[in-house]
């Protein structure tokens, strides 16, 4: 069953952060998720989530100076410490809020650095991550992110990804495939969900070429949707796009296909 989470740092951009929660639920959406929850208090986003009976799904562990450009710290040799810090203050956050699952962005490839070095303190952090998370019964996941949104980014396809996931060999590190990025890097949206099926946590969708509303887009996620079921996938399915306009009227790709339906917030 397709199961639709709005990703609160993406739609509903004209409406504080706080209030893009009442939002989404009105709109018919049962799960949330965004980037990051470490500028707003853990109380004040609780109790929307609460209030409008919604899931938080997952948010990203803190990826270093993001207002300087940084987009993670998890393969960053010299960053251990502070990844580590991270761990901890993003479980906390995420025991108070039920969440599900925290992304560990990777990072951007510096300058002179030896990709076997990026490799093991990648795999070293997210072991370490995994083994944390492990008692809060969260998992860890990692996505590939195209080069051409992110230049740079360490982690770009989902080959390497399983990989990684392979090499560490926790239970609770898992992939987040958000097939905007798959189609921009690789294409072959269905083999990838096929490919990545047995270690699949979280999926994210979002129109290609240029990460508006699913639909119209390159993808046929008439087919994509079908092919998850099929899969029996059973997870959240993260909506991380830019709205074209209003976030309200660019659901109705969602409301035609019966995915989400208008309710009252409580």
């Amino acid at each position: 069953m397709i199961r639709l989470a709005a990703n609160l740092s993406f739609l509903f951009p004209e409406l504080d952060f706080l209030d893009r929660f009442d939002a989404a639920a009105t709109c018919g959406f049962a799960g949330v998720e965004f980037l990051f929850p470490y500028e707003h208090a853990t109380d004040a986003i609780l109790s929307r989530l609460h209030r409008n009976d919604l899931t938080q799904v997952l948010f990203n562990l803190p990826p270093g100076n993001w207002n300087a450009g940084e987009r993670g710290i998890a393969a960053l040799p010299g960053r251990e410490q502070e990844f580590r810090d991270g761990c901890a203050r993003a479980l906390d956050i995420a025991a108070a809020l039920g969440t599900q699952h925290l992304h560990a962005m990777a990072g951007l490839i510096p300058a002179g650095v030896a990709a076997e070095r990026l490799h093991d303190v990648y795999v070293a952090n997210l072991a370490y991550a995994a083994d944390l998370a492990r008692p809060y019964g969260l998992t860890i996941t990692i996505e590939p992110i195209n080069r051409i949104d992110m230049p740079g980014y360490y982690l770009e396809r989902t080959e390497p990804a399983l990989r990684v996931i392979e090499s560490v060999a926790a239970p609770n590190l898992r992939l987040q495939l958000d097939l905007y990025h798959r189609q921009r890097s690789e294409g072959e949206l269905l083999l990838g969900i096929d490919r990545c099926r047995s270690v699949l946590a979280h999926v994210q969708i979002a129109g290609a070429p240029h990460r508006h509303e699913p639909e119209p887009s390159e993808i046929d996620f008439a087919t994509v949707f079908a092919h998850l079921d099929a899969t029996r996938y059973d997870g959240w399915i993260g909506c991380e796009y830019r709205p074209r306009g209003d976030t309200r009227a660019g659901l109705d790709w969602a409301r035609r296909r019966g995915l989400l339906h208008l309710r009252e917030t409580a």
